[in-house]
């Protein structure tokens, strides 16, 4: 451990909330307070390392004499032990989001006792946006959905190198669509003059063999653990809306926030609409279209998690509303105020996705205003399902 030690007159007075901010890093924890009142003094205290003995250490001493502390540092790769740890003790501490930090114009000198420094001051003013964080099960499970979102990706870019390599050398397949048995048939039929290029066919195919396995095992996994999962109620609910399996049920919950808005609900997906886009939407002439893109209010690994699906859903409602097999079956066993309200969602997603269309609205705005009003109906959906979710 680096840096002074903290004396009394540092933390204020006997009952006076002492802030401190924490700019948090793998090896080190740079370490900020904030005496309180508006003319408090602000100060570096020192730069300790990220060992959880120490961090106890030191918030038992500026705790001295049952002095309450709140401590406050920023989401990131740290993840939330250090949350975890201070809040277990006793001691109140929030994770707040970056994104939304408010930053001086101009100021662009940036170090780790600065940012330690104006978190503790912005802290005591009440100027930052705290995230949710979740319990261990739910991270964990939000971990597992990651992982295969992952492999996804791993499958998808596998799939391209293959494909790109019999696009190099003209071979070319004649059929529909690709992934299906007969292009896997087909595969076994391409055949090249050097053995070189044929072991990197070979290659590229057990590397797509090796992901697709990888991310049928991940979802099988999935599957088997859900039922032991709180948020299992919620998972099984929203599969009532159209479009919304398991995979994309699982994904929204798990990237989900605890908001108790709609409007929170809908910008931490990033479909909230900013004016211009709005405008755009309504009544703007073809020639002076501009407008901003999706607006997201979380971190941007967890909007795409939550969006995506949505957007790529949002083209079945393009379809007539109906109840097809796979979906009677997963709404048997939900309340009827949850079918009602999916049914209800349907009709009017149908409708609007039919009214913008003819209106000669652009398939990708069509699909976000879809996407968009989906993600209210999913919302109402998961209070019904987890009354919990409203606190």
């Amino acid at each position: 451990m680096t840096g002074a030690e903290p004396h009394a007159e540092e933390t204020g007075l006997m009952g006076t909330i002492t802030y401190v901010g924490l700019d948090v890093h793998k090896a080190t924890v740079c370490v900020a307070l904030a005496a309180s009142g508006r003319g408090g003094e602000v100060r570096q205290l020192g730069v300790f390392e990220n060992r959880p003995e120490l961090l106890l250490k030191l918030a038992a001493r500026l705790s001295k004499g049952g002095r309450p502390l709140s401590f406050c540092y920023e989401a990131g790769p740290c993840g939330y032990g250090l949350h975890r740890l201070l809040t277990g003790c006793g001691h109140d501490c929030v994770v707040v989001a970056p994104s939304l930090i408010p930053i001086k114009a101009g100021d662009r000198v940036k170090t780790d006792r600065r940012d330690a420094v104006m978190l503790a001051k912005l802290h005591r003013a009440g100027e930052l946006t705290p995230i949710w964080i979740p319990d261990a099960a739910h991270e964990a499970m939000r971990d597992l959905v990651r992982a295969r979102a992952t492999a996804g990706r791993v499958l998808s870019k596998a799939r391209q190198h293959l494909q790109s390599f019999l696009l190099r050398h003209d071979q070319i397949y004649r059929g529909v669509r690709a992934w299906t048995l007969a292009y896997r048939r087909w595969l076994t039929t391409v055949r090249f003059a050097h053995p070189a290029q044929q072991i990197v066919l070979e290659d590229y195919i057990h590397a797509v063999q090796g992901a697709e396995a990888r991310l049928d095992r991940l979802t099988r996994q999935i599957e088997e653990l859900l039922p032991s999962w709180s948020m299992a109620p919620v998972v099984a609910a929203l599969q009532a809306m159209r479009g919304v399996a398991l995979v994309v049920a699982v994904t929204v919950v798990a990237e989900g926030r605890r908001l108790s808005t709609l409007r929170q609900c809908t910008a931490a997906d990033g479909l909230s609409r900013p004016g211009a886009f709005r405008t755009f939407l309504r009544r703007q002439r073809p020639a002076r279209r501009h407008h901003q893109g999706r607006q997201c209010a979380g971190t941007a690994r967890a909007d795409r998690r939550s969006l995506d699906p949505g957007l790529r859903r949002g083209r079945l409602y393009r379809m007539p509303a109906r109840i097809s097999r796979k979906l009677h079956d997963r709404n048997e066993k939900l309340s009827p105020a949850i079918r009602d309200i999916a049914w209800k969602g349907q009709i009017r997603l149908c409708s609007r996705y039919r009214r913008l269309a003819a209106a000669g609205k652009s398939k990708v705005v069509v699909t976000t205003a879809i996407a968009r009003e989906m993600v209210g109906f999913i919302w109402a959906i998961a209070r019904i399902a987890q009354p919990a979710l409203q606190g």
